[in-house]
């Protein structure tokens, strides 16, 4: 896993937790599977977010896409 990836893995993280959103809350609001957030977060799995995922995710908790990212190259 790259820096940035681990990195915007680690915002939306933070973001979900405090909406108070389950991984499994949070795959379904996303129309993905039950487990999707649950292999992104886990290191050991390869599942990453996409461009439509970030779209989503920003909608959700009502943000910017651009939010998620670092405010220079890690």
């Amino acid at each position: 896993m790259t820096k940035i990836e681990q990195y915007i893995i680690d915002k939306i993280k933070t973001l979900r937790k405090e909406h108070c959103l389950t991984q499994l809350e949070l795959s379904q609001k996303l129309d993905m599977s039950d487990s999707f957030i649950s292999h992104v977060e886990a290191p050991s799995k390869r599942a990453k977010y996409n461009i439509n995922h970030l779209n989503r995710i920003a909608e959700i908790f009502n943000c910017s896409p651009k939010d998620f990212w670092p405010d220079k190259p890690l």
